[in-house]
């Protein structure tokens, strides 16, 4: 039996907020040099400053400058650093509390190894050359030094605008791993044919397949080669563009439900203006060339009208 197939995933966005006046007070302290707190109702200092005093429930208002040099009151090693973390060698996540402050703030404090770490040590801020207003103008925290270096420079007026937006890169990386009927799809694409699956009990074909037939869970036990032709049931112009697209807007994503199969699947219809793509319209599908193949579904580039009649209603209305 053929081993199945598993690939590496990352699925990516950029996270675009509004800051608001506290966090953003907060960050354009820090583009400027500075670390901002605020004082509670009950006079307390919370570095980062909450939105919403936690008593009151009033917006916080009352901005405090605290020190840049603080004391540890907790930390964990971090001795293999992953993708994302503030550095990229051995390092100590830690609570710290800034001088002129009563709660601490998370963060990494660059060292050597392990043992340099203690409770109670002394750190500063070490500040990242380039500031943007974001918490990694703070690059680290470091030990305090008696010759510890003076307050960064503030940023230039041009930009000196407080900071109202931030955009945050979200990422998740995940290993897929293919079911046996998926990687059998997966193989006959990166031999130019088309894959599904049958149900034993109810005849439906699948694709791409499923394991079990969601209609009467059976497992579906045999392979089917499907037609490069097939209709389009439903679609959506896409007008918007976006990062990483590569394709010019407008341009039109569909449902093919290819001939012999009982499902439609996504893809690409183009060759075509999108204001001309339509419901029951017969496409077929237009490959890469053979030595751009992989096992992916990527080796359709695309679909293209056949240019025969369009499909009747009747033949496609149970697979919108």
């Amino acid at each position: 039996m053929a081993r199945t197939l598993s690939a590496p995933v990352t699925v990516a966005f950029d996270y675009t907020r509004s800051t608001g006046p506290v966090l953003g007070r907060f960050l354009t302290g820090l583009r400027d040099g500075v670390v901002v707190g605020a004082r509670t109702s009950s006079g307390t200092v919370v570095v980062p400053p909450p939105e919403y005093d936690p008593v009151t429930h009033q917006q916080t208002t009352d901005f405090v400058e605290v020190s840049p040099v603080g004391t540890v009151t907790s930390w964990s090693w971090v001795p293999e650093p992953v993708k994302g973390q503030p550095l990229d060698r051995p390092f100590a996540f830690a609570l710290v509390t800034l001088d002129g402050a009563d709660t601490p703030m998370l963060h990494a404090v660059d060292v050597a190894s392990a043992t340099d770490m203690s409770t109670g040590m002394r750190v500063q801020v070490r500040w990242a050359a380039d500031r943007v207003g974001a918490m990694t103008d703070i690059e680290a925290f470091v030990p305090l030094r008696e010759d510890a270096p003076a307050a960064p420079s503030p940023v230039g007026t041009e930009q000196a605008a407080p900071i109202t937006g931030v955009v945050t890169p979200v990422s998740l990386d995940y290993t897929y791993a293919a079911s046996p009927e998926e990687s059998a799809f997966y193989r006959g694409l990166a031999e130019g044919r088309i894959v599904g699956q049958r149900c034993p009990a109810c005849h439906k074909v699948y694709v791409p397949p499923r394991s079990a037939c969601p209609s009467d869970g059976q497992p579906t036990s045999e392979e089917v080669e499907l037609s490069h032709e097939g209709t389009v049931t439903t679609f959506c112009v896409v007008n918007v563009p976006f990062m990483g697209q590569k394709i010019t807007p407008p341009y039109v994503s569909a449902y093919v439900l290819l001939d012999g199969a009982d499902i439609a699947f996504l893809h690409l219809i183009l060759d075509i203006p999108a204001d001309e793509v339509r419901m029951g319209m017969r496409v077929k599908a237009v490959w890469k060339p053979e030595d751009e193949w992989g096992t992916t579904i990527e080796n359709i580039s695309h679909f293209s009208p056949t240019g025969d009649p369009d499909a009747d209603y009747e033949t496609y209305k149970n697979h919108l």
